[in-house]
């Protein structure tokens, strides 16, 4: 049984979430009635569960009645006449009445509320009586179109191309983050033109040009090209730009480097730099730029001079094989020192010689690619790998041999088994295509469009049996490739690979043990960190970070671009190493590691951390431990020019508790900024100032003590003890509507985790939305909670969280149309 607290108390587990000492009580009981026999032993059981429910539905008698009644009907909500046993009589109503409870929202702060105990004595009696009346009832998921992310994930298993999806398609709607939730996966005229038209692109990359054409393409400079370092580039380089670029034949291509600081006023020429372009890792071109030569030339020679030397860098040959490369354009480190001692004496690696790189050529101009100058022919590319599972001999062979490609890229893209039918719409697009310059493969090219921009691709359906296998015919189960498809987009954002696919043809994916197995297997593979950046990341909201533009007056010699960066890959980092290696998914609140590069760990101000690369490091400031103390979170709960101990709790209430606080009601003013005609003061001032009011404090009440105690973090995440406006000193003491006391994030955090679960159903109720593709309804929230139950059995493990959600009636089956209100 795993230990829980009930009203600061020891606890049991949460199916007797108050009744620690009742189940104490009943084993007495029954040791002394055991001489009465069973039947007494039982009813005397019976009994004291009644008298517990009695005194607990007192608790809601006594704290919401005065409100929720006929008369004043708070809410549109009235209790009066119910007993305990109408709780599974209205779940709707009671599982919001938890949900409410949980986040202190009722009684409202400032109103008699009965104590924490028997608050949490009530929330266990309603999630007992709710989850020992389930009904069968399960969701129902309309047909979904993949999400643009879903889209290039796919495409790339597919064919092996790479695409940005925001380059093609529009942004999709979001709901609680999410971009893969059904109901707002809308279409339009102008949406699946544009489907067709990347279908287009990635045919095209995927096939490649059998009939080369000379293209020249564009690569704008990289937004930050100019500082010290750039992750990822080889030891010992400097700045530079990175570039995937897919060459669709064989030939020689020529590169130009278009500006590289060379201009009226050419200060990066005062030293000599070497720059040096690297293909897929192998140097291709090695020159030096800069110098006193240079500069001397420059400076006579004007414009022309400048052009002189630039032309070093214009049209430089690459000999490329057709597929995906990349192309590396940097400059070999230099010291800036005179002298090893100047290195010894100065602050070393962790000093301002790698804080910037001032008079660095930067590649500010972009690139241009030309080519193919002269084709060689068309190499088997990986794209082509996956796609041309045959290669027609002689023409007679080529109808055969595209009828096997389209039917092995059919059972792939559309996520079952090809039928006459697919083939019969399929191969008149391959006939088109066939009669162009490409021939075969621009017949393969136009056929593989089709596959794309086809609903089969572009939509996940489930399709009802014609004899659902509930009595009552309101569900039935997905069949195996419909499971297949659910599992593989849950845990890889993409179609299922051959395995899975196997496992469905044999009917064998229904197995619990071996979709179990399934699941720990796709869990294990790389492809798994998309429930990182898609589910995680997009749940806690850090995902865009650039949505919070710090104040360049306040800020600007504490951020910048590159730290905004560093906060990114921290986060992504730190949740990958909690969820993918299978920690207790408790460890976001608390873990003491972390993963820093030099610049991120001078602004946290944490030593011995140098150069640019990410590591994993373990913080001995415990302020810094979990997701409170990250700079991701601090920033995106931030206004540009302060904090917001309103944002940062209701992404507390919202993310870490599950609770989501309303929104405030029109016509509220909501601006706390410093007003320029008063005497600076605290931004808790102004907050006290705000809560003064009944109509707000009623909500503050309940959210401003946890954004409170995050006070000492700056909005870029720096920790401050003075108030920079007020100059006063920060106070981080607040009163949780529960009654606990806390003072800073560290006694926040371990409030947060008092509750063995609560964070644990926060972070599985958005997981399950995830995997679902849908909104969860108060009839899914019995299954949520077994499995949180099921995984305390397992330390939280995340595995157990995914496991328990694949075993649920929720994933394996569907409710028929309409039978769940939908």
């Amino acid at each position: 049984m795993v230990s829980q607290r009930v009203g600061g108390q020891p606890g049991g587990s949460r199916t007797d979430r108050a009744g620690a000492i009742l189940t104490g009580v009943q084993s007495v009981s029954k040791w002394l009635l055991a001489p009465l026999g069973v039947a007494a032993t039982v009813g005397a059981v019976y009994l004291l569960d009644r008298d517990r429910d009695r005194d607990e539905w007192a608790t809601l008698e006594a704290a919401c009645t005065g409100c929720h009644n006929d008369t004043d009907l708070a809410g549109e909500l009235s209790f009066a006449g119910m007993t305990p046993d109408s709780i599974p009589e209205h779940p709707e109503i009671f599982e919001n009445v938890v949900r409410k409870l949980r986040g202190h929202f009722m009684p409202p702060p400032g109103e008699p509320r009965p104590g924490q105990a028997e608050i949490d004595a009530l929330i266990g009696q309603v999630e007992r009586s709710l989850d020992a009346n389930v009904d069968q009832t399960v969701g129902y998921g309309q047909a979904q179109r993949l999400s643009r992310t879903e889209y290039a994930r796919a495409v790339n298993g597919l064919l092996g191309v790479d695409i940005d999806p925001a380059q093609y398609l529009p942004t999709e709607i979001e709901v609680d983050g999410f971009t893969n939730i059904a109901s707002a996966l809308s279409v339009s005229p102008t949406f699946i033109e544009q489907y067709v038209n990347v279908a287009r692109t990635v045919a095209h990359l995927a096939v490649g040009e059998p009939v080369p054409k000379v293209a020249a393409t564009y690569f704008p400079p990289a937004p930050d090209n100019q500082r010290a370092y750039i992750d990822g580039f080889p030891p010992g380089t400097r700045g530079g730009i990175r570039i995937r670029h897919s060459f669709l034949a064989d030939g020689e291509y020529r590169l130009t480097i278009n500006e590289l600081g060379v201009g009226l006023y050419p200060s990066s020429l005062e030293t000599e730099h070497t720059l040096v372009v690297l293909l897929d890792k192998e140097e291709r071109f090695r020159r030096n730029i800069g110098g006193p030569e240079d500069l001397a030339l420059a400076n006579r020679g004007g414009a022309p001079a400048r052009a002189e030397i630039m032309a070093r860098f214009a049209d430089i040959p690459l000999e490329v094989k057709a597929g995906v490369h990349e192309i590396l354009i940097t400059f070999v480190e230099r010291s800036r020192a005179l002298s090893d001692d100047q290195i010894a004496a100065g602050s070393g690696r962790g000093g301002s010689s790698y804080a910037g790189a001032p008079r660095v050529p930067g590649i500010s101009g972009g690139i241009d690619l030309l080519g193919p100058i002269e084709s060689t022919g068309l190499s088997r590319t990986a794209s082509r790998e996956l796609l041309f599972v045959c290669e027609p001999e002689v023409p007679a062979r080529e109808r055969p041999c595209a009828e096997q490609i389209g039917a092995r890229l059919v059972e792939r893209a559309f996520r079952r088994p090809a039928t006459e039918a697919d083939l019969d719409r399929l191969m008149p697009f391959y006939e088109e295509g066939r009669l162009g310059p490409g021939g075969f493969d621009e017949g393969i090219e136009l056929m593989v469009t089709a596959v794309l921009a086809s609903p089969d691709f572009l939509y996940r359906t489930i399709s009802p049996p014609d004899a659902p296998d509930a009595p009552d015919r309101t569900r039935f189960a997905l069949d195996d490739y419909e499971l297949a498809s659910r599992l593989s987009f849950f845990l890889w954002s993409q179609g299922p690979d051959d395995e899975l696919r196997d496992l469905a043809a044999a009917g064998e994916l229904e197995q619990p043990a071996v979709l179990q197995s399934q699941a720990r297997r796709m869990l294990d593979d790389p492809r798994a960190e998309v429930l990182v950046t898609d589910f995680a990341l997009l749940w806690l909201n850090v995902d865009d970070l650039d949505a919070v533009q710090p104040d360049t007056q306040i800020f600007g010699d504490e951020f910048s671009d590159g730290l905004r960066a560093d906060f990114a890959e921290e986060i992504k980092l730190f949740v990958k190493s909690i969820l993918l290696e299978d920690a207790n998914v408790r460890d976001l609140l608390s873990a003491d590691h972390t993963f820093l590069n030099e610049r991120l760990a001078r602004h946290y101000g944490i030593d011995g951390v140098f150069g640019p690369q990410f590591r994993r490091v373990t913080v001995a400031n415990a302020a810094r431990h979990g997701l409170l103390g990250k700079g991701a979170v601090l920033l995106r709960t931030s206004y540009g020019d302060r904090t917001s101990p309103v944002l940062r709790g209701a992404w507390v209430l919202e993310k870490l508790i599950g609770t989501p606080p309303v929104p405030p009601p029109p016509g509220v003013e909501t601006d706390l900024a410093q007003n320029a005609d008063q005497e600076p003061t605290t931004l808790r001032a102004r907050l006290e100032a705000h809560r003064a009011n009944p109509n707000c404090g009623a909500c503050h009440g309940a959210i401003d003590p946890y954004g409170l105690a995050l006070e000492n973090f700056t909005v870029t995440g720096r920790w401050r003890d003075v108030d920079r406006d007020a100059g006063a000193s920060i106070d981080a003491g607040a009163e949780l509507p529960s009654g606990r006391i806390v003072d800073g994030p560290v006694s926040l955090a371990e409030a947060l985790l008092e509750s063995p679960d609560q964070f644990v159903q926060a972070l599985t109720e958005k997981l399950m939305m995830y995997a679902l593709g849908r909104e969860l309804e108060h009839f899914d929230m019995p299954a949520v909670r077994a499995i949180v139950d099921a995984a305390a059995e397992q330390d939280y493990r995340f595995s157990g969280l995914v496991e328990g959600i694949v075993a649920s009636d929720a994933f394996r089956m569907q409710a028929v149309a309409g039978e769940d209100g939908e």
